[in-house]
This record gives structure tokens, C-alpha cells and sequence, in this order.
């Protein structure tokens, strides 16, 4: 099980980059960061990372991030492998430019019947633990306002670092990003039918929660690094099919342009369309 290295707030940048750009990167960051604890495990400090997105019948959530809404929340599960006993429900909000998540470390066995509408009580927590449950609380109230019920499954490798004295500044690679349509709660690691969202294409994040570090600022000029999006569940979804999530397939048959990320000319990441669908 992966330990809890939640950053609750924090400023989060997004770069889509090439592989060989994100070796020069690591080599840069490798001077200032330390692999993370737990990605240090693994082979090249790499470890799988998968997220269950649930959303409204009218996919709300994904709407407000293509609508480019400044305030807007994720709700997912998060998970490691098919033996942990415990999993993530995880909110993750943005507001402008700041990034803020709340976290419950829940019971796997306890995530059908929360999704189920069971009230979240102490005891279906890993541990008893008053904030967490306070989050699980929030959780399932949104949960219930927006009558999400899972929607997709992104499954992706995260290469991670962080800095060698605390947790204030983290970042991470994110490579072989998945995506396919999940409507169930199983949490499974296997991938079926799933797309891949920005190609071969490197997910880069910095996360910092207070400055953001100059040597930061000097790997940007340096590399020449863009900042852009790159939304997981939201550019999975639209390379998906809207139709095919929204009420499980039905409404938004609509014929339109699926766009995904990819580089322009000048290697930066550009919104392009990619493929009509019917």
C-alpha cells in the first residue's frame, strides 16, 4: 500500500513533453529532489497509479472543465494494486490557480456500500480518524448532490520526486496514460478497451505549496518547458465519447470532433482535433 503523501494545498503546473525532454528534466531535478519514498521501491523510481472517476449523469464535472470553469472538483478512487485492502476517496478542487484535495483512507470492502448511499460512519475508514471522516463525509454528499456513479477507470505509471526535507515541493512524471469507461466499482488494474490521451507524451506536474522554487524557474527557461493542460479524466472522456458516459450511452449522440493534445510545431502542446465521431 502506498504510503499518504498528500500535498492538501498546493500550486500545480502541467507540461506535456516529449520522452527525451522529460530525461533532461529528471536530470535537472535530480540536483535539487530525491526520488519519493515510495516510488524509490520500485524500477526507475516508477509506480502504477489508478483512479476510478465518478461523475453526474450529465458528466458535470467533466463539462466544467471543458467549459474552462476556474472553480471546479474532481471526485475518484484512488488505488495501487488489486491486493490493497485499502483505497482513496479523494476530492480534488481547483480554485483559479491553487489546487486543494481532501483525502479518506477507506476500506475496500466498505466502497460499494458507500457508493451505495451508507452512511460513511468511523468504521469503514482503515483507521479511525476524525478529518478523514470529515472527508469521506464531504465525499459522499457530493457524491449525492450530483448522483455521480463511476464513470471511467485512468490507469498511468507515475515517476515521482520530492524534496529531501519535507513534502513542500513534489515533481512527477506521468507516462502510458489509459483511459477507458468503467460504470462498475470492482477497482480492478486491468485495463480492457482504453485509449491513450496524449499519445507517447510525458504528463509533467510541479507542485509546490508556497513559491515555487528558482531552480524551477531556470528548468523552465532553460528547456523551454510550456506551460499547458493536460486533464486525465476530462481529455479521456472526450477521446472516449461523450455519448458513451453519459447515462451509460444514452443522449449526446452528437457528431462532433474529438480533440486531444498534441505538440505544435514548435513542440509545445496545442488542442487539435483528432478524430470525428458519429
Amino acid at each position: 500500500m502506498a504510503l499518504d503523501r498528500l500535498q492538501t494545498q498546493r500550486f500545480e503546473l502541467k507540461y506535456l513533453v516529449r520522452e527525451e525532454t522529460a530525461r533532461e528534466i529528471r536530470r535537472f531535478v535530480s540536483c535539487h529532489l530525491k526520488p519519493d519514498d515510495f516510488a524509490s521501491r520500485f524500477p526507475h523510481n516508477s509506480y502504477p497509479v489508478h483512479s476510478l472517476y465518478l461523475d453526474s449523469p450529465d458528466l458535470a464535472t467533466y463539462q466544467a472543465v471543458q467549459c474552462g470553469e476556474k472553480n471546479r472538483f474532481k471526485l475518484r478512487i484512488r488505488y495501487y494494486s488489486d491486493s490493497d485492502s485499502t483505497v482513496y476517496f479523494e476530492i480534488k478542487r481547483r480554485t483559479n490557480d491553487v489546487i486543494s484535495k481532501m483525502r479518506a483512507k477507506v476500506r475496500r470492502d466498505s466502497v460499494q456500500a458507500l457508493l451505495d448511499g451508507q452512511p460513511p460512519q468511523l468504521r469503514h475508514l482503515a483507521a479511525p480518524d476524525g478529518r478523514q471522516l470529515v472527508a469521506l463525509q464531504e465525499f459522499c454528499r457530493l457524491t449525492h448532490r450530483l448522483r455521480a456513479t463511476p464513470k471511467s477507470h485512468v490507469a498511468y505509471q507515475r515517476e515521482a520526486w520530492m524534496s529531501p526535507v519535507n513534502n513542500a515541493v513534489r515533481v512527477t512524471f506521468d507516462r502510458t496514460v489509459k483511459c477507458e469507461t468503467e460504470f462498475s466499482a470492482g477497482l480492478t488494474t486491468a485495463l480492457g478497451e482504453a485509449v491513450a490521451p496524449f499519445d507517447d507524451h510525458v504528463v509533467l506536474e510541479l507542485k509546490f505549496v508556497d513559491r515555487m522554487p528558482n531552480w524551477c524557474g531556470e528548468m523552465i527557461r532553460a528547456l523551454g518547458l510550456v506551460r499547458g493542460g493536460a486533464p486525465k479524466y476530462a481529455q479521456g472522456v472526450a477521446l472516449l465519447g461523450e455519448y458513451r458516459l453519459s447515462n451509460r450511452g444514452v443522449g449526446l449522440r452528437v457528431a462532433g470532433s474529438i480533440r486531444r493534445l498534441v505538440p505544435d510545431r514548435a513542440g509545445a502542446p496545442a488542442l487539435r482535433p483528432a478524430v470525428a465521431v458519429a
